[in-house]
């Protein structure tokens, strides 16, 4: 009976390996056969793998898991006879560097690109423009590799996704990825080729790689809208915003008014004098101030209804991106939120969801998970981290690109995690684990960083996601075993023995193949088997010490053993030289 197992959209080959039970070394070494070259950390998607195992005559069945951030794929809410028009939503997704924020920033008439760390989206942001006296609401999501579960949550709450490509760079990885995105979220995808007005451009080649994902362009009798813009000329923004709502339109999109207030969390973080804030996007219902809502396992009477630019609002209908203060706690990224009647109610249906969490977050693993745990346990080196982020989706993001970097021999473990600044308890919790503490995008106190030093707590803050990824690699790559190299560098027949002690042997003899140096190590062969191996020590060319001794030249050799040996004449010396390597992830 095939063995069942659970693989997301795309997986890396290390952790494909462990659910195969095989050597990383002979999964990769299967995938180059079948022209896929990929590192043990690289990603391959869910059809390669079901490939992969039937090459590899595997007695697998491969199950999709629906979506990577452990959240239900959510089905979009029907509208009612009664539902009146809403604004589109659109996600604006694609690899980094390909100019969606720039693009945004134009529609928008503002400047974000240059205030995100590293010139990239680092969180979903969401906001409304007006077009023709029409609302459209934007979610501009994050291009780096490392926010695949963000991008993956931006499309889900999508109506339409912008795919920006670069008219100089065509399609990418993440540009691949946004588009299985958005195709298992059932959304319709315009593509904006961007960076139009840039010397090497290529519109064409854009466009047969697009066909090649099964994108294909309307003027090639596909029924994708491709449509060139340029962020510093203006240049097609406004017919991207009509093709925008002409789809709309011809979606219908509509919503109910006339129901409890219901939605999604966007990204959730803690402001200093306002507590837990949420950035919220409304999917039916009329949001106000005053009323009681429950997001996962916590609660909020909503405190401050605000608009993009912090203006307070008396109401938030559907598609529009809202701020809310008043959560008791932090509710978590994806998370469904909904309107209920009073305090008691929101009370109770958090605590029911906390403890529905807590019960699946604690089963037990599976008795092939244990073994596979057991078979590592004596090899693998760990290396304890502390993560604190701004927001949910960077912490998430964080943790799930470091788990990528798991090997069989290091791996990443989180102790501890959290969202906000550093804290004393994050030092104490670091003290106890001797965790590394890794904050990305929050502060540090100047008490916090003082006592950190005293402590001697390794404490490392970062901007840029990428950045603090490839600190963490560097940290776990000196975790990795030394490779030792060993080279063959010359042979020697032993024609003399001249003296033997228990520790040391001098012989004389023949260099029948390349030369002799030292430092060097020699194995001691007779008849084809070894019987140990030795140290060089010296080489003398007649009464004279020497480093080096050329093909066919007569030498002395002294030797270092771990042991007595009776050296016989015939005997063959095959020196080689030991180099111990550092390894990289």
């Amino acid at each position: 009976m095939a063995t069942t197992i659970e693989v997301e959209d795309t997986i890396t080959v290390g952790a494909l390996a462990e659910r195969l039970m095989l050597p990383a070394s002979k999964l990769i070494a299967e995938l180059m056969k079948n022209g896929v070259m990929a590192t043990v950390n690289e990603r391959i998607d869910f059809e390669t793998a079901q490939i992969i195992a039937e090459e590899l005559g595997l007695d697998v069945k491969f199950k999709e898991r629906e979506t990577e951030t452990g959240s239900p794929k959510r089905v979009k809410l029907k509208a009612s006879a009664g539902a009146v028009q809403r604004p589109p939503v659109v996600a604006v997704m694609g690899h980094v560097d390909h100019g969606k924020t720039s693009l945004l920033d134009a529609i928008r008439g503002s400047k974000v690109a240059s205030n995100e760390a590293g010139g990239i989206t680092q969180h979903i942001s969401a906001y409304q423009v007006e077009h023709s006296g029409r609302a459209i609401t934007f979610l501009d999501t994050p291009g780096h590799e490392a926010f695949a579960a963000v991008r993956e949550h931006g499309a889900q709450l999508t109506d339409i996704v912008v795919l920006v490509v670069a008219a100089d760079d065509g399609v990418k990885p993440q540009t691949i990825e946004a588009i299985r995105y958005a195709r298992k979220a059932g959304v319709k995808i315009v593509v904006a080729l961007s960076k139009i007005d840039k010397e090497d451009a290529d519109p064409n080649k854009v466009k047969q790689q697009l066909a090649e994902e099964k994108l294909l362009v309307e003027e090639w009798g596909g029924d994708t809208v491709v449509q060139e813009v340029s962020a510093k000329t203006g240049k097609g923004l406004n017919e991207l915003l009509d093709m925008i709502l002409l789809i709309a339109d011809v979606e219908d999109l509509k919503a109910d008014i006339d129901v409890p207030a219901t939605g999604l969390i966007v990204e959730a973080h803690v402001e200093v004098g306002r507590g837990p804030v949420a950035r919220v996007l409304v999917e039916s219902g009329i949001l106000k101030p005053g009323q009681f809502i429950v997001a996962g396992s916590t609660y909020a009477k909503i405190r401050n209804l605000e608009a993009s630019k912090t203006a307070p609002l008396k109401e938030a209908g559907p598609s529009t991106p809202v701020t809310i203060t008043g959560f008791k706690a932090l509710p978590e990224f994806g998370d469904e939120f909904y309107v209920v009647n009073n305090e008691r109610e929101a009370r109770e249906k958090a605590a029911l969801a906390a403890r529905e969490s807590y019960q699946t977050s604690n089963q037990g693993i599976t008795s092939s998970e244990l073994l596979r745990i057991i078979n590592r346990s004596n090899e693998l080196s760990e290396l304890n981290i502390i993560v604190k982020a701004d927001v949910q989706g960077s912490l998430t993001s964080v943790i799930d690109s470091l788990k990528s970097l798991d090997t069989e021999e290091v791996a990443v473990r989180v102790v501890g995690s959290g969202i906000g600044a550093i804290s004393e308890n994050d030092l104490r919790l670091s003290m106890a684990s001797g965790a590394q503490i890794y904050g990305f995008n929050v502060s540090c106190s100047s008490a916090v960083r003082q006592q950190a030093s005293r402590d001697r707590i390794n404490l490392h803050l970062y901007n840029v996601i990428y950045e603090l990824i490839d600190d963490v690699k560097k940290e776990l790559e000196q975790l990795l075993a030394p490779k030792v190299v060993e080279t063959e560098i010359g042979t020697l027949i032993v024609k003399g023995i001249f003296n033997t002690t228990k520790t040391s042997v001098i012989c004389g003899g023949e260099v029948t193949k390349g030369k002799l140096t030292i430092p060097s190590f020699a194995r001691i062969e007779r008849e084809g088997k070894e019987l140990m191996e030795a140290e060089v020590t010296n080489l003398k060319r007649g009464p004279t010490d020497v480093k080096e001794i050329m093909e066919h030249e007569m030498c002395g050799v002294s030797l270092k053993v771990p042991a007595k040996i009776e050296l016989q004449l015939g005997d063959r010396l095959i020196l080689f030289t030991r180099e111990v390597q550092e390894r990289h992830l």
